[in-house]
């Protein structure tokens, strides 16, 4: 098992955390699926069906939570990530925004509708 870190950002999903950690680590290079866990017997979820997948974008480690329809994001969180260049943006923006809708400024939300930031890196500096 992987040392976990002493803070990691949690996602909540409906039902969809393993496709959706799945999604963020193909678009962020250098990013990994750490691990699945699955629910057991008389758990909340279907025995066998994914709980929690621990992922890392970047340098950054997540957990996606599959914990049911409760909670579901909106604007008052959002995700950066800083791009070296034009070619990283667009890349990055298709990916993401796929499914999702896009706004201004660098602003999209994914299919999930958490919210995320595209920028360039000098543009912070």
């Amino acid at each position: 098992m992987t040392a976990l870190p002493k803070i990691s950002t949690t996602l909540w999903f409906n039902k969809d955390a393993e496709e959706a950690a799945h999604h963020y680590v193909k678009t962020v290079p250098g990013s990994t699926v750490l691990g699945v866990e699955r629910y057991g017997k008389g758990g909340p979820g279907p025995e066998g069906s994914v709980m929690l997948v621990r992922f890392r974008l970047g340098e950054r480690d997540f957990m996606a939570l599959n914990g049911g329809p409760l909670f579901t994001p909106n604007e008052s969180v959002s995700f950066t990530i800083y791009c070296e260049d034009q070619e990283e943006v667009d890349r990055l923006w298709s990916h993401m925004s796929e499914g999702g809708k896009t706004s201004r400024c660098g602003w999209l939300k994914d299919r999930w509708s958490f919210s995320w930031q595209i920028v360039p890196r000098r543009f912070a500096e």
